[in-house]
């Protein structure tokens, strides 16, 4: 725990050292006047982001545009957003009965409705320095990847009691406060939130792929806390949190206090981003069968040119007295899933270690084409409940009919190298191969 402290310490330290005169971008007018962002480097659509990770940004405007719901409600003039999405997908898998762990589109050789999404929402204006602005922000979801988001204690019993196929879970849902005068600006969200560390993102909408990274199925969905995140210039912003742990309720009986301290910079040409440092420090006890994932997490995006740009994930996480195969499900065994019940003990600290690599080409105004690599290593099988390393590559093209609706086909293969392991297809395969596509509609 000291080694850690000490961590968040020496990372804090680099942030408040920097000379705010280096980092704040002037343009001359009759006066000089402070540019509240960098420009986005990134076309969207048809990327799925213009801007590197390290959300939210403040000084950029974050006010949805009007989809077709919005305008239906006449509120395309309003503050208040009302939107949402539907995301349905299907495969064709080496696998008979289960893809796991791979996600989202765990069940071989079918069509699902992977996500309809509905947000309310009210964005704030942090461009404006001049007075506090207060907001909000409702997601919630349909669907087979609500196994993926649950939090222990907000309708969990779907999964943890049931391992229900279909489920709904209120994702997101916490209040926004901005205040102009505090550093360059600071927002502060207070409610249950996104992990704020990784590439891939937990809505359809918002992803290069239509299935993730492995490294993605085993690592922190969402907080219920308060966050803050502090613009220090034009490069820096510094983000700090404390919440309740990875995928629980503060009123659960797995709930346990945990602090967060992430940095994002941003070069001077804008062609990189680093956001980085702690997702989530604690004691790291695993608590009544469920997780209390502790990680220390680097994300890097370059743009290589107009055309061309990667992005890049490393983590660490770690916690203690854990049981193989992580949280428990408890409900019965399904085809597509029947690694349920409580796993052995592994006595001390279960690591793992993930790293993945997105490269993107724009191949026209409407279609990108994007190679994803990464790797898994499980060791204490306190993940995935087997002990092995694992690789996923990955090629997807990504077309724009309009910016309401997109496809995403892809070709997938996965491995697991560890001598007699076999975790693909409910324990009987070492590798897999998928052909998959989704189909996003906005609305």
């Amino acid at each position: 725990m000291k080694k850690h402290l000490l961590t968040i310490v020496a990372l804090a330290a680099i942030v408040f050292n920097v000379n705010a005169q280096q980092d704040t971008v002037k343009i001359k007018a009759k006066k000089d006047t402070v540019i509240r962002s960098l420009p986005s480097p990134l076309p969207s659509p048809p990327f799925p982001s213009s801007d590197w990770v390290g959300s939210p940004l403040v000084g950029v405007d974050a006010t949805a545009p009007n989809y077709p719901l919005t305008k239906l409600l006449g509120l395309s003039q309003s503050k208040v957003k009302i939107y949402g999405w539907v995301d349905i997908g299907g495969n064709i898998s080496s696998s008979k009965n289960s893809n796991a762990p791979t996600s989202y589109n765990l069940i071989p050789n079918s069509i699902v409705l992977d996500q309809a999404g509905i947000k309310f929402e009210k964005q704030p204006n942090t461009i404006q320095t001049d007075h506090f602005e207060w907001g909000f922000l409702s997601t919630t979801i349909f669907g087979t990847d609500y196994r993926y988001t649950t939090s222990k204690g907000i309708f969990s019993n779907q999964l943890l009691k049931h391992n229900n196929k279909y489920g709904f879970d209120p994702a997101e849902l916490y209040g926004i406060l901005y205040f102009p005068k505090v550093a360059d600006g600071l927002i502060v969200k207070v409610g249950r939130f996104i992990s704020p560390a990784d590439i891939e993102a937990q809505w359809a909408t918002d992803n290069y792929l239509y299935s993730h990274s492995l490294m993605f199925t085993v690592d922190p969905y969402t907080f219920t806390g308060v966050q803050g995140t502090f613009k220090l210039g034009s490069h820096w912003q510094l983000q700090v949190a404390a919440h309740a742990g990875n995928d629980m309720a503060p009123w659960s009986n797995s709930a346990q206090l945990n602090g967060l301290l992430m940095v994002r910079w941003v070069s001077n040409d804008n062609n990189d981003g680093i956001w980085g440092g702690i997702n989530s420090l604690g004691s790291g006890n695993y608590t009544n069968q469920h997780d209390n994932l502790q990680m220390l997490v680097t994300t890097w995006g370059h743009k290589f040119s107009s055309r061309i740009h990667m992005m890049t994930e490393a983590y660490y996480m770690w916690q203690k007295n854990a049981l193989v195969g992580g949280t428990v499900i408890t409900g019965p065994p399904q085809p597509f899933y029947t690694n349920v019940g409580a796993g052995s003990l592994i006595p001390g600290t279960a690591n793992a270690i993930g790293l993945v690599n997105y490269f993107q080409v724009l191949v026209s105004p409407k279609d990108y084409l994007s190679v994803r690599n990464d790797m898994l290593n499980d060791p204490q099988a306190n993940r995935t409940g087997y002990a092995t390393l694992y690789t996923s590559h990955t090629i997807g093209f990504v077309h724009y009919f309009n910016n309401l609706i997109r496809i995403r086909p892809e070709i997938r293969y996965e491995r697991a190298y560890a001598d007699g392991i076999t975790p693909y297809n409910n324990g009987t395969k070492k590798d897999q191969y998928t052909a998959a596509m989704d189909l996003i509609v906005r609305f």
